[in-house]
């Protein structure tokens, strides 16, 4: 750790740490990228994967023929968007039967597809039909009204689907049961199946939908369901898939509750206190630091953050919402951007200020001495922590797994599959490198210290705070990301005392790059590969092009010399 007024120093054990990192490149690559090692091998392909222009020229034929889609669209008028049943590949994964039913039955009914929205001039509305992601096999399909009001209630909590299921009865026109079957007959038909081998699930008339099950498909409590929907008097879905035990379901829908407790509470909460301390302090430390430090940074967090904004784009259109609802929401995630903008500004002029108003100097600044140097060692150094990070992790995931039964899920929202350019969505890992390292590192261990008096105790604080933020994840139980941050965030800690706020600013930049790049690289098309590669090795880009324009002071050569002299030859 640097003194303030000293010639800037980083020189890191450059052999101790390539050991660690070795080695900790090797068990990422061994428990987190071979296929079948990893806890939370999610939203990754094995096979190739269909381009979604080959997903519309795979939905469009059957929309034409199967659906009576008769106006000609082009690729530009649909939207194409992953959709994952993560109910289900939850269940598989939490029981160990993901392999069993990828041999079985994932051909025919799988738990990832294409959604293609195809335009529906006769109507004015749509029909979305799933494909198969690797296949290209029509999979189900779902219409929608421009003047619908059926609601889809699989995901929602059971206080809420009993009130929709009465809208949707309603909706549905008052058909009777008998009416649904032969409406579901010729489809059924169309698909293969033989109405007389299947079970009637539904027998209430004041049920919504239909619901045949196939005893004969089944794995562990999933069964094979062939479930139809219907507005207006007529078919609006039919959609074969494997159900989610009603247990599992309930499990997740607790644990989520707790984990939004958690997210409100523990990081929610705790973070705009320190945006309230950071404030404070960056007025009571202006001695010792500037206004101007962290502007650049700031803007870029901006920056970077909406722009992955705009970047989800797809995943707001397959919700359906209009222009109108699209723009307030931009609108509100814009302010919320700006919010934690000033946070992360004023936890860097702050954190700055304290620190060196103690006497050190964690984040020199361009014009002092050496610092190009300092720069290049901190990248340097960066990398390797990173890749030491990355093998830490895996092992706390295998103990994770075994100690807790930890298992993951896939999300849609956040998939690489439901971005307008997928090889952005590494701006997200340089977003959490600068905020975070501000927010929880650079200020948040200098203000909890001044409170308990204790470093360790203060970077216990902030990565539980902030290993709180990320409870959301699907990885359950809630509590396994909490557990694998906190201990991270510690390590994260060390780094920024040890070397400084620029190298673990870097390692935290290069360790998201990396498992980000890797998402990129497993999509297997040449741009997202190339991109994948590029976000990997842009901080030492980064850091070689910030060397070279910070160069070392040329020594100044004497102004005199010693006359020679003939007697010293």
């Amino acid at each position: 750790m640097n003194r303030t007024g000293q010639p800037l120093v980083l020189k890191p054990n450059f052999k101790w740490l390539g050991v660690l990192g070795a080695i900790g490149l090797i068990l990422f690559v061994v428990f987190q990228i071979l296929p079948g090692t990893a806890m939370q091998a999610t939203e990754q392909q094995t096979q190739e994967v269909l381009t979604k222009q080959e997903a519309y020229e795979a939905a469009l034929p059957y929309a034409e023929q199967q659906l009576g889609i008769t106006n000609d669209v082009s690729y530009d008028e649909v939207l194409v968007t992953y959709q994952s049943r993560s109910g289900l590949y939850g269940y598989l994964v939490e029981k160990k039967l993901l392999t069993s039913y990828n041999e079985q039955f994932e051909k025919q009914y799988p738990y990832d597809v294409y959604r293609v929205r195809i335009p529906d001039s006769e109507t004015g509305g749509s029909v979305s039909v799933d494909i198969h992601m690797n296949t290209g096999k029509p999979v189900g399909y779902i219409r929608e009204l421009p003047s619908s009001s059926y609601t889809e209630t699989a995901a929602l909590p059971k206080s809420e689907a009993q009130e929709v299921m009465l809208r949707n009865r309603i909706a549905e026109g008052g058909i009777s049961i008998s009416e649904k079957q032969r409406l579901a007959a010729p489809i059924l038909a169309e698909a293969g199946y033989a109405p007389n081998t299947l079970q009637l699930e539904s027998t209430d008339e004041s049920e919504t939908g239909l619901t045949y099950t196939d005893p004969s498909m089944k794995i562990g409590d999933s069964v094979l369901e062939l479930r139809f929907t219907f507005e207006n008097g007529d078919i609006r879905s039919f959609e074969p898939q494997f159900s989610v035990p009603a247990a599992h379901t309930e499990y997740v829908e607790k644990q989520t509750s707790q984990a939004t407790v958690m997210t409100l509470v523990g990081y929610g909460l705790f973070t705009m206190l320190l945006g309230v301390l950071a404030v404070v302090y960056s007025v009571l430390t202006k001695a010792y630091t500037s206004f101007k430090r962290g502007i650049w940074l700031s803007i870029f967090y901006f920056l970077f953050t909406m722009v992955g904004t705009v970047n989800l784009l797809p995943t707001f259109q397959a919700e359906g919402y209009s222009a109108g609802m699209m723009v307030i929401l931009f609108g509100v995630q814009a302010l919320f951007t700006l919010a934690m903008t000033c946070l992360v500004y004023f936890s860097l002029v702050a954190g700055n200020g304290l620190w060196r108003k103690d006497g050190y100097n964690l984040w020199p600044q361009a014009k002092e001495a050496g610092y190009g140097r300092y720069v290049l060692n901190s990248m340097f150094s960066g990398y390797l922590w990173a890749f030491a990070l990355l093998g830490i992790q895996s092992i706390i995931f295998i103990f994770l797994e075994k100690g807790l039964g930890s298992w993951s899920t896939t999300d849609a929202s956040q998939s690489p599959y439901n971005m307008l350019y997928p090889w952005l969505m590494p701006l997200l890992a340089w977003m959490a490198g600068i905020g975070e390292e501000a927010v929880y590192r650079l200020f948040g261990i200098r203000i909890f210290k001044k409170m308990v008096r204790s470093t360790i105790v203060a970077s216990l604080i902030t990565s539980v705070i902030w290993a709180m933020g990320h409870t959301l994840y699907p990885i359950y139980p809630v509590i396994t990301r909490p557990i694998e941050l906190t201990l991270i965030g510690l390590i994260f800690s060390f780094i920024m005392i040890r070397y400084g706020f620029i190298t673990s600013m870097f390692s935290h930049v290069i360790f998201n790059s990396i498992l980000m790049g890797v998402s990129l690289i497993m999509m297997m098309d040449a741009v997202n590969v190339f991109a994948g590669i590029f976000w990997i090795v842009l901080p030492a880009i980064v850091g070689y092009v910030i060397y070279r324009f910070n160069p070392a002071p040329k020594k100044k050569k004497p102004l005199f010399t010693a006359p020679h002299l003939e007697g010293n030859q």
